[in-house]
C-alpha cells in the first residue's frame, strides 16, 4: 500500500488521515503594537489553532526605498503607497520575535514564520523555529528556498501566482537544498479573493501529481472555501487572523475575527472527521431506527387456508415482517393459520 504523505511540525503528524493544521496567520495585523501581537497568539490558542505564523521581513529587506512609478501600488486595498512604505508599515520588528515565540511557547501553540531573506532565516534559527512557510511571492525566489531548506527543518510552500512549472521548480529547489518534510499550498494571491478563483479541482490535481502533504492558503472572507477543501483532501488550513476586522491595519479587512476561527477549527474537523473510509455496513447511529423500515404486514383477517391476495397484504412500516422484495413471493400463497390484521408477515405464516 502506498505510503501517506506526511510532515511533522513541533511533534504534531501532518497528514490526510489526520485532521486539518489550522495555521493562524498573524501577518501585519499588530498594527504597530507588541501587545496587539501577543493578544493575538492567546485568541488563536483559544480558538484551538494548530500554529501561528509570523513574516519575517524589514522594508530594506524586501525592498527598495523608492517612489519611481514601478514601486507604488496602484488601486486595491494598498493603493496609493510605495511598497517600502506598505513594508515598513506592516513589517514585524525584529526585537519582537523573541518575546512573541517565549509567549507562544508558554501558550502552548506552535510558532513559526515565512523568511523573505537569508538574515530572517538567521534569526528564526537562532529562535529555534520548528519550521518555515514560504510565501507566495517568494516561490520564485529559489536561492531562498533552498537556504531554507539547508535549515533541516520542515518546509510549507505556498503556491500563488505560480504556475505548475514554478511549482515544480520551487520542489525541486527545496529537494536540492536538502528538504526532507515539505508541504505544498494552493493559494489565491488575491487580498480578499473571489471563492470562484479558487478552483479548488486545483488542489487535488497538485496532490496527485506532486505527491506531498497539500492544503489551502485562503484569502476568501469566509471558511466555506476553507471546510471545502478538506473534503478534497486538503491537510493544511492557513488563513489571516485579527482581533478586530475593523482595526484598520494592512491585513485586517480580509482576516478572520475570533469567533470566526473557532468555527474553522471546529468544522473543519468535523469535515474531516465525516470522510471516513468506505463502509457500507450499518452504522452505530442507525441500529435503533432499523425497526422503521418498510415490510410486509396482513390488513385483513384470514382464515387457515385462505389465499394471500395482493390486497389483504401491503408494504408498510415499521420493520417487523418480510422485506417487501417478497411480496411476489407471498401472494398466492395460502395461510397456515389464522392471521389478524396489522400483524406481520413472517416467513412460518404460509405454505
Amino acid at each position: 500500500m502506498k505510503a501517506i504523505p506526511n510532515i511533522s511540525i513541533a511533534g504534531r503528524r501532518i497528514a490526510e488521515d489526520c485532521p486539518p493544521y489550522v495555521i493562524a496567520e498573524l501577518s501585519a495585523n499588530h498594527n504597530g503594537k507588541l501587545e496587539t501581537a501577543l493578544k493575538i497568539i492567546e485568541e488563536a490558542h483559544k480558538a484551538g489553532a494548530d500554529a501561528i505564523k509570523l513574516q519575517t521581513y524589514t522594508a530594506d529587506t524586501i525592498t527598495l526605498d523608492s517612489d519611481a512609478d514601478e514601486f507604488k501600488i496602484h488601486g486595491g486595498l494598498w493603493g496609493g503607497k510605495t511598497l517600502y512604505q506598505l513594508y515598513q508599515e506592516a513589517h514585524m520588528p525584529w526585537e519582537w520575535h523573541q518575546p512573541l515565540f517565549e509567549y507562544a511557547q508558554k501558550l502552548g501553540i506552535t510558532i513559526f514564520s515565512s523568511p523573505f531573506d537569508n538574515t530572517a532565516v538567521d534569526l528564526l534559527e537562532s529562535l529555534n523555529a520548528p519550521a518555515y512557510k514560504i510565501a507566495s511571492f517568494e516561490a520564485v525566489d529559489l536561492p531562498l528556498i533552498k537556504y531554507v531548506a539547508g535549515t533541516g527543518k520542515p518546509m510549507i510552500i505556498s503556491t500563488g501566482m505560480a504556475d505548475a512549472e514554478e511549482i515544480e521548480e520551487a520542489i525541486q529547489a527545496a529537494r536540492d537544498g536538502g528538504c526532507k518534510e515539505l508541504a505544498i499550498l494552493h493559494c489565491v494571491s488575491g487580498y480578499p479573493a473571489p471563492p470562484e478563483d479558487y478552483n479548488l479541482q486545483t488542489l487535488v490535481d497538485m496532490k496527485n501529481r506532486f505527491g506531498l502533504v497539500t492544503g489551502l492558503s485562503d484569502h476568501t472572507l469566509d471558511n466555506i472555501t476553507a471546510i471545502t477543501s478538506v473534503a478534497l483532501g486538503g491537510s493544511i488550513i492557513e488563513k489571516h487572523f485579527t482581533l478586530n476586522r475593523n482595526n484598520g491595519g494592512p491585513d485586517d479587512s480580509f482576516s478572520l475575527e475570533p469567533s470566526e476561527l473557532k468555527e474553522l477549527c471546529k468544522n473543519t474537523k468535523i469535515s474531516w472527521s465525516s470522510l471516513g473510509r468506505i463502509d457500507y455496513g450499518r452504522k452505530s447511529s442507525e441500529i435503533d431506527n432499523v425497526k422503521f423500515r418498510r415490510s410486509l404486514y396482513f390488513v385483513k383477517n384470514l382464515e387457515a387456508g385462505d389465499m394471500i391476495t395482493a390486497d389483504s397484504v401491503r408494504s408498510v412500516r415499521p420493520g417487523y415482517g418480510l422485506a417487501p422484495k417478497y411480496m411476489k413471493e407471498v401472494v398466492g400463497k395460502s395461510v397456515k393459520k389464522k392471521t389478524l390484521p396489522n400483524t406481520p408477515v413472517l416467513p412460518g405464516d404460509y405454505e
